[in-house]
């Protein structure tokens, strides 16, 4: 096993204030997405702004991993060339990547630790929705703790650890028990100006070094 590295906060910004950068080398880079943008562009040259799209204009090598919705804030990982694409995907698809969101939900979440094991499949009348489904649904399984309670607004805070990447998994997974994030509307959360949800934290090998990253991104809210 290599050794760790650890980052706690953004290390430089990409010089004209269009991205935070997280992590940065020769064999990928890591971001700290803003709430409201694209991951990838979407149809139309409305949605031709987006997070990969301004990464590739300081770094022309720099192709996708994996994405968040166009509403979740925080880390996204890039890869430097096609090699480094196929061997990072690899180590998403093979779940050796720990991710770690921070929400705001409804409601007091008890109990205080647990899972949420619930199949999933994507609601296709109501697209882009998905739905819980035990029939037809994947497996689909989050785990979180609640950190906080805020008795006066009736808000935990919880740290959830998704262990499969199904579209909208946390936000249908925390619906489902009856505590829909803040500010998601599509799934039940009342209105917060934004949805209140974080990629905040991501280990992996690092796919030439083994050595551990450790990376972390605080939370805006």
């Amino acid at each position: 096993m290599g050794s760790r590295i650890n980052l706690s906060r953004p290390i430089a910004g990409s010089g004209n204030g269009s991205f935070d950068l997280v992590y940065q080398d020769e064999s990928l880079i890591v971001v700290n997405k803003p709430t409201g943008l694209l991951a990838v562009p979407g149809r139309g040259a409305d949605k031709q702004d987006c997070l990969s799209a301004r990464i590739q204009k300081n770094f022309p090598d720099a192709l996708i991993v994996h994405r968040l919705d166009m509403a979740t804030s925080g880390m996204i990982v890039f890869a430097r060339g096609m090699g480094m694409q196929s061997c990072l995907s690899r180590l998403f698809r093979e779940r050796l990547v720990t991710k770690r969101y921070v929400a705001l939900v409804a409601g007091k979440v008890e109990p205080t630790t647990g899972e949420v094991n619930l199949p999933l499949i994507g609601d296709w009348p109501n697209r882009p929705r998905q739905k819980v489904d035990f029939k037809t649904g994947k497996p689909s399984l989050t785990r979180y703790q609640t950190l906080e309670y805020d008795t006066t607004n009736g808000i935990s805070r919880v740290l959830l650890a998704p262990l499969t990447g199904r579209t909208h998994q946390l936000r249908v997974h925390l619906a489902a028990i009856g505590h829909p994030i803040v500010g998601d509307a599509l799934y039940g959360g009342h209105d917060a100006g934004r949805l209140m949800l974080h990629a905040c934290s991501l280990s992996l090998a690092h796919p030439l070094s083994n050595e551990m990253l450790d990376l972390s991104c605080e939370s805006p809210f």
